[in-house]
């Protein structure tokens, strides 16, 4: 036995004493070690959370006070990265029992709400998409028409956002951002990643990926079927004043379109102006050549069975998607399960059909395999699910009930500044809801009310909040495209907040703007009868 082996003495230390010394003067777990930044950040949740709970005195209930500490605990490490966002997302189940603001049994019901089985539906689809290069097949397309000779990278951003645009008015938004990303990723798949990766690709892969998540929601806006927002509004509108003309489809779309393709264009000089610097179409042009894209086109040949199979799956999802509820007046197939079977139940039904289906060039193989869902992004579910329970903790705690009283000052505003002051604040409030529809369902009727005090049309009101409670563009858990967006990986929170913020302003500014000029002439008519005397706030102008 060599000289210092002990290891058969039972009364020998498991490691040697030399050993273990050295191993601690050098551990790594030192003093010095623990102050940094990134344990700063890690402390700053719990410091906010108790500077909350300490200073701020709410006159409701004290579980909406402790939902705000618990607010800015989370969304300060969500927005600091200081812990890994999967744990992040996980707090609410025990933030939330702890500082008695619901059961951890509701909170675990948040984590698998419809729109989580939808979303999963959807990356189960996505996942199809990307195993037959179907995206990639998309992606060059769109990349050989609008990459320009030379690489123009400002008119091949604006062709996939244009495109995204385009869709998202006519499909849902989670929809359209789940065809959109494989196709925005299959573009971004030519580039170099990881040390490799200059700086201006690394930029122009951020704008693709913000440009696809972002024109979902703004495209949305053009129609009264782009999102569920503009139908909420005019249900709301219809059920409060019944012997008003009813909003059309053609009236929001006079109004709707413009507004959407001002603030769209805005989105794009955002973009460029933030990512897309002078040096970028040298960077781009050695991997985005017009001529090559269109010769790797050619290569891919006719389409296959397996990828025909998984577009007619698609094309089937997004067909239920638009006619489980039309409209009031022409009911949708929902109609036929009492409502009971959403977008959610939809997705994964028609997801699991990729699973059965053959696939006619590999005998005894399906279109898909359940190995396939390991590739699934549950982090990105667990943050979705945290966004809900995040929604619901609002509402439960009453914090909702005191966010709505800022809403009182408006009584007092002029008229001017009432579409930017109530724009504002549901572009606010839609940032901590998961949801826009449940922003607007919020919003919609305290607005309402506040129209008739004041004595306004509803409309000058009612249609900012509306529009501002879509302007989700800050956080990845504001609305369901924005994680999907978040998924791919090319972008985090500091460039959603980047973008976002004048993103944000930009759409204020220009409905701001549009209200007193486009709206009053599409909008102004009246909502009661002939025997009430209701003034029209632009007449008093």
């Amino acid at each position: 036995m060599p000289a210092g082996d002990n290891s058969d003495d039972p009364k020998a230390p498991l490691l040697p004493i030399n050993e273990a010394v050295e191993s601690s003067s050098s551990s790594p777990f030192s003093l010095k070690s623990l102050i940094s930044l990134k344990s700063f950040y890690v402390a700053l949740g719990p410091i906010l959370c108790a500077i909350v709970c300490v200073f701020v005195k709410f006159d409701g209930p004290v579980t909406s006070r402790n939902m705000l500490a618990v607010l800015a605990w989370v969304f300060s490490w969500w927005l600091t990265e200081a812990v890994p966002m999967p744990i992040t997302s996980m707090a609410p189940l025990f933030l939330f029992p702890l500082f008695g603001i619901s059961s951890a049994d509701s909170v675990a019901h948040s984590y698998m709400d419809d729109v989580i089985t939808l979303v999963l539906g959807s990356f189960i689809l996505v996942l199809a998409v990307e195993r037959y290069n179907i995206h990639r097949r998309l992606a060059l397309n769109i990349t050989s028409r609008f990459c320009g000779e030379p690489v123009n990278p400002p008119l091949l951003l604006l062709g996939i956002c244009g495109t995204t645009f385009f869709l998202s008015m006519w499909m849902h938004n989670v929809a359209c951002a789940v065809m959109m990303m494989p196709v925005a990723t299959g573009i971004l798949q030519r580039l170099p990643t990881g040390p490799t990766q200059s700086t201006h690709i690394r930029d122009f892969c951020r704008a693709v990926i913000l440009g696809v998540t972002f024109a979902t929601p703004i495209g949305g806006m053009s129609t009264l079927t782009g999102t569920g927002v503009n139908l909420i509004l005019v249900a709301m509108y219809k059920g409060s004043y019944p012997d008003a003309e009813p909003i059309g489809y053609n009236t929001w779309f006079f109004f709707g379109f413009p507004l959407a393709v001002l603030i769209f264009f805005a989105f794009w000089a955002i973009l460029c102006l933030l990512y897309l610097s002078r040096g970028s179409s040298q960077a781009l042009s050695a991997y985005l050549d017009k001529t090559h894209l269109k010769r790797e086109l050619n290569l891919l040949g006719p389409m296959a069975f397996a990828e025909k199979m998984v577009l007619a799956v698609f094309g089937v999802l997004v067909a239920l998607w638009m006619t489980r509820s039309i409209t009031e007046d022409i009911p949708g197939w929902g109609t036929l399960f009492n409502g009971r079977a959403g977008d959610g139940t939809v997705s994964v039904l028609v997801a699991t059909f990729l699973f059965v289906i053959p696939n006619k060039k590999r005998k005894g193989e399906k279109l898909m395999d359940w190995n396939e869902c390991k590739k699934l992004p549950w982090n990105i579910i667990l943050l979705l699910g945290a966004g809900f329970a995040i929604a619901d903790g609002v509402q439960s705690s009453g914090l909702a009930d005191q966010l709505s009283k800022t809403l009182d000052f408006l009584e007092e505003a002029p008229y001017l500044a009432i579409a930017p002051a109530v724009c504002l604040i549901c572009a606010i409030i839609t940032e901590f809801i998961t949801s826009n529809d449940a922003t607007a369902t919020l919003v919609l009727p305290l607005l309402i009310q506040i129209a008739k005090t004041m004595h306004v049309h509803p409309l000058l009101l009612m249609v900012p909040g509306a529009v501002g409670s879509q302007f989700a563009f800050i956080l990845a858990t504001a609305t369901p495209s924005n994680i999907i967006g978040f998924a791919t990986g090319h972008i985090n929170i500091p460039d959603m907040v980047k973008t976002g913020i004048p993103l944000k302003i930009a759409g204020i500014v220009i409905l701001s703007l549009l209200m007193p000029t486009l709206g009053k002439l599409i909008l102004s008519y009246s909502i009661f009868s002939s025997n009430d005397r209701f003034l029209w706030v632009y007449n008093l102008l």
